[in-house]
């Protein structure tokens, strides 16, 4: 028993275990040193006996460990709460696709030229809009090109042709069908895209680039290394294609991890490819080789190039200019140089042409 007061063999009180409480609190909020200076001080004067200081202490510490694990306890579940929701939300979200989708209506593979018509798009009703009554045509089997400067709607409008969002106004047709009728299924499978933010898989290489089928090919995986001008990298590797690269593309570059994205675009050998800033991380010679590789890959397919080094892009069929939102310009690279116009002021800044 502890003993309080000068009368050790006075039995401890109800009345003196508070006082103790009290004490005992009022040193545990002061400064490790000060409380023990106070604790000390109070047993010389005989206020605690130290006895009823240990056994005060021993009361505090059991009950440290039960409140950090309700504590822990307490943020363990919020997490789950929040982790249960969020699944909860995928799960009820309707599975992406159209009625055509649902009917099993597929379309026959051939294609037509891409027509934009009066089309308008913004993120959400409060925002600005991103994309301003375009008219466009993409010819079937040519090249075109999209240049401007950063936040003109490049990639938006890359996005709304390959079916990722609606038009808020207009419409965009394939051919002569509007292509948000046309099944999601089967334009994807038409389509192959190298976007800004590419995703590699916790995977092989070799997997990461035939992810579009079950079976790899290995004649088809040998031309798109080639052609993406990798193949040199990958058969340095101890595992070759086997090599497993993680969901961020780690322990590879980005220069070499857009290789791989471009290499998956041309293992697909799909009828329209998309690029968006597909080469921005290569260096220059690299960049070369692939961009002859892919000139004669292009031959027959319907592609769209968004790219910031207009080098990369003046031997397009056509060349679009955005600002703002807005088609200002359009034509090939001697068409609007000789104009002097937007596209010309890019081409002045980057490669220094004379006014």
């Amino acid at each position: 028993l502890c003993r309080s007061g000068n009368s050790p063999t006075m039995p401890v009180t109800r009345s003196a275990l508070a006082r103790c409480a009290a004490r005992a609190a009022s040193f545990a909020d002061a400064p490790p040193a000060s409380g023990a200076n106070c604790s000390a001080s109070a047993v010389i004067r005989g206020e605690m006996t130290l006895g009823m200081l240990l056994a005060v202490q021993f009361i505090v510490g059991q009950l440290n460990a039960p409140l950090s694990q309700l504590i822990n306890f307490i943020r363990t579940a919020q997490d789950a709460k929040i982790s249960l929701e969020r699944l909860g939300e995928i799960q009820e979200m309707e599975e992406e696709g159209n009625a055509a989708d649902r009917a099993g209506v597929y379309l026959p593979p051939s294609g037509g030229d891409l027509r934009i018509e009066g089309l308008s798009f913004r993120y959400n009703p409060l925002a600005e809009w991103a994309l301003r009554e375009i008219d466009l045509v993409i010819p079937q089997g040519k090249v075109t090109a999209i240049v401007g400067t950063s936040g003109s709607g490049k990639t938006t409008l890359v996005k709304l042709l390959l079916g990722f969002y609606r038009a808020e106004e207009g419409s965009i047709h394939l051919g002569s069908t509007p292509l948000h009728q046309a099944p999601t299924r089967w334009w994807r499978e038409q389509c192959g895209a190298v976007m800004q933010d590419g995703y590699l898989f916790s995977e092989t290489i070799a997997r990461n680039i035939a992810e579009s089928e079950d079976q790899i090919d290995r004649e088809k995986l040998l031309q798109a290394v080639e052609i993406a001008n990798v193949r040199p990298f990958i058969e340095s590797l101890p595992l070759g294609f086997n090599t497993l690269v993680g969901e961020k593309g780690s322990p590879i570059s980005q220069g070499q991890r857009q290789r791989l994205l471009i290499a998956r675009a041309v293992y697909k050998d799909p009828a329209f490819l998309f690029f968006d800033e597909a080469t921005n991380a290569l260096d220059a010679r690299n960049e070369k080789i692939i961009q002859e590789h892919l000139e004669k890959f292009f031959q027959g397919r319907t592609v769209v190039v968004v790219a910031h080094r207009l080098s990369t892009v003046r031997h397009a069929d056509q060349i679009v200019v955005l600002e703002q939102g807005r088609l200002i310009e359009k034509g090939t690279h001697e068409e609007l140089t000789a104009k002097k116009g937007a596209y010309y002021e890019l081409v002045r800044n980057q490669l220094e042409l004379g006014a």
